[in-house]
């Protein structure tokens, strides 16, 4: 098996060393990762400019890409270089981020959208978090990668990502793993003005994740608020099917 692996941290973070450890021995491992953070990145991707691709040494790896562009990049332009030489990619993993993409922010998940990336490319992928930026430990994240590919290999389908959120606990306080759909994550947010200049102003975005009561622990927000790892199929067809019936009688023409 051949194994992508991606992020938004950038090729020299903890995570994707971390996630490229785990899965060792499991198949062959190739690394298409930008050369620096791209967090919240969405699924952007690079048109305006050049994307710079330098080859690199990476413990582990059969080969190595850092990039300039963004996850998504990452992953199109990896995937696309290797087939060039022959390589056909099984699945693609990315991760192991620092903080958490959990219900709404998956959204803006430069994680996320690596992976996404990969079904794009039609390949089943898998995106894996801690769900805070000081981590404590990848230990719980580790494993559960490695028993996520073991179970999941040939089975998964190319359209979908598994999105694997693990608490920032050591392992023996996980309460274990829920399978939940997406939830509302929503922040007590504000912009703090940082600097103010004549004729502008800087702010940077920021806030405190809102704690939920009395929600059912199906959810991922919840379950992780709740101590468990969470284990989401995603999907990129975002059509509000109900609704496409129901306009059909509202007769929106010219």
């Amino acid at each position: 098996m051949n194994i992508l692996l991606a992020n938004d941290d950038g090729i020299d973070a903890k995570g994707i060393h971390e996630l490229a450890d785990a899965l060792k021995g499991l198949g062959d491992l190739y690394i298409s990762a930008p050369d620096s953070q791209r967090s919240a990145s969405g699924h952007g991707i690079t048109v305006s400019q050049p994307i710079t691709v330098t080859e690199t040494t990476f413990p582990g790896a059969v080969r190595a890409f850092r990039m300039s562009g963004t996850p998504a990049d990452c992953v199109k332009l990896g995937v696309k270089l290797l087939q060039k030489e022959g390589i056909k990619i099984d699945m693609v993993f990315s991760g192991i981020n620092h903080g958490g993409n959990l219900g709404t922010d998956t959204l803006y998940s430069g994680t996320v959208s690596a992976a996404l990336e990969g079904t794009i490319c039609g390949i089943p992928s898998v995106a894996v978090s801690v769900c805070s930026h000081e981590v404590k430990t990848f230990e719980y994240a580790r494993e559960l990668v490695r028993k996520t590919c073991e179970k999941v290999a040939g089975k998964l389908s190319p359209d979908t990502v598994l999105n694997i959120n693990v608490p920032n606990l050591p392992p023996e306080e996980v309460k274990g793993v829920k399978y939940t759909r997406l939830g509302n994550r929503e922040y007590k947010e504000f912009f703090a003005p940082i600097e103010e200049g004549e004729g502008y102003a800087k702010y940077r975005y920021t806030g405190d994740p809102v704690i939920y009561e009395g929600l059912p622990d199906t959810i991922d927000v919840i379950a992780m608020q709740d101590g468990y790892a969470t284990i989401t199929p995603l999907h990129r067809d975002l059509t509000d099917y109900e609704l496409l019936k129901e306009i059909e009688n509202w007769r929106i023409e010219k």
